[in-house]
């Protein structure tokens, strides 16, 4: 059966979402989540999850509350947590704040709730409605979902490119192909992604540093490094700034060389570990160590051969992708190595969810298109 929804209650839940989304940068590995307590259509408390540790959305938006909250409608854009993490139980605060309606977008994944959280709702004699805004909701955690249905992050491939798809020069030289409207907007999709991933052929071409320089981002991401011979030198300037750098490798570590590499980036603070048994690095192990980690959403800064694998084994979920309006040329370097197709019918397909132009460039995100 359909559910019905007021003008009001979706207002105010879209204000909900609206309080979520400022929680984009700093809740992870949470969900970002919003709240709104309403009584006769007047809102009478708002609330985000603002990092993690700190209090739910929910219970930030009853304290605003205050006794208003009785007999009220609370609004939610995830389903009230059910279980003790780092925080109480949001359903057993809406309990205790004699909540009498509780409307949420969309159902948490989490095992530890899926479900539970209405329940404990129900039983405690409260009305339950879900799905108002599911899509919404769910696009803005479409991280934290995937990872705990599929056991890996949302995997986002970044590119900046000329109009005639190419990435830098034959000798290497790629700085700058967007403007700085472009580089700007990079740092706010580095903010939001609780990794970063590069390959040992970036850190020794162009030595980034791969930190978020947005003044309201208060952590790094983890900055993930695909080096399967170990190649990362302890000078790079990744160990330059505060944050985790965590070394993927497939190195021989009986060799003393190896042994020897590897100690020298520990002491600069690196984190070393061998996420496949074979000498080729699994990008598949990759992504289900990050999501060991807690990484909801992974940005990947490579250049076209790591890139262009994630995309070869359809492991991106999205491409970011910037377009400078240049030439470059047939001998500058490619968007992504891809093999060579025989047949057009072949080639993998994505369709734009989104086109923005910023300055001078244009911001474009795809997704891979479902074959039907």
């Amino acid at each position: 059966m359909t559910t019905e929804f007021s003008k009001f209650d979706r207002a105010a839940m879209q204000r909900a979402l609206e309080l979520a989304a400022l929680g984009v940068a700093t809740a992870h590995p949470n969900p970002r989540v919003g709240c709104v307590i309403a009584k006769r259509e007047r809102i009478v408390g708002e609330g985000w999850h603002q990092r993690t540790g700190g209090p739910h959305a929910e219970v930030l938006a009853l304290q605003a509350a205050g006794n208003a909250a009785a007999g009220a409608t609370a609004y939610v854009t995830f389903e009230p947590c059910s279980h003790h993490g780092r925080t109480p139980p949001c359903a057993n605060a809406l309990i205790e704040a004699r909540v009498a309606r509780v409307v949420y977008a969309v159902g948490d994944p989490n095992p530890r709730v899926n479900g539970q959280g209405a329940e404990a709702l129900r039983q405690a004699g409260i009305s339950v409605q879900s799905g108002l805004m599911e899509a919404e909701a769910t696009e803005l955690n479409a991280g934290f979902i995937k990872r705990m249905q599929r056991g890996r992050p949302w995997l986002r491939v970044k590119s900046a490119m000329s109009l005639d798809g190419r990435t830098a020069l034959a000798n290497g030289a790629s700085q700058w192909i967007t403007g700085e409207e472009a580089r700007n907007d990079v740092q706010r999709w580095r903010a939001r992604s609780s990794a970063i991933v590069t390959g040992v052929g970036t850190v020794l071409a162009d030595n980034p540093r791969l930190n978020v320089r947005t003044p309201e981002n208060a952590s790094q991401p983890l900055r993930v490094v695909m080096d399967s011979l170990l190649r990362t030198p302890p000078n790079s300037r990744l160990f330059d700034i505060a944050g985790d750098v965590l070394i993927s490798t497939t190195a021989d570590f009986a060799a003393p060389e190896t042994i020897a590499r590897a100690a020298a980036l520990e002491k600069r603070g690196a984190r070393i570990e061998c996420m496949s048994r074979t000498p080729r690095t699994d990008l598949n192990a990759m992504l289900a160590r990050l999501a060991e980690l807690e990484v909801n959403e992974a940005l990947v800064e490579a250049g076209p051969t790591l890139s262009g694998e994630f995309v070869r084994q359809s492991l991106a979920d999205e491409l970011l992708v910037y377009v400078a309006p240049k030439l470059m040329g047939p001998q500058a370097r490619p968007l992504f190595d891809l093999p060579v197709l025989e047949n057009l019918t072949d080639a993998q397909q994505f369709e734009i969810v989104d086109a923005q132009t910023l300055g001078g460039d244009l911001r474009l995100r795809l997704r891979p298109r479902v074959r039907p």
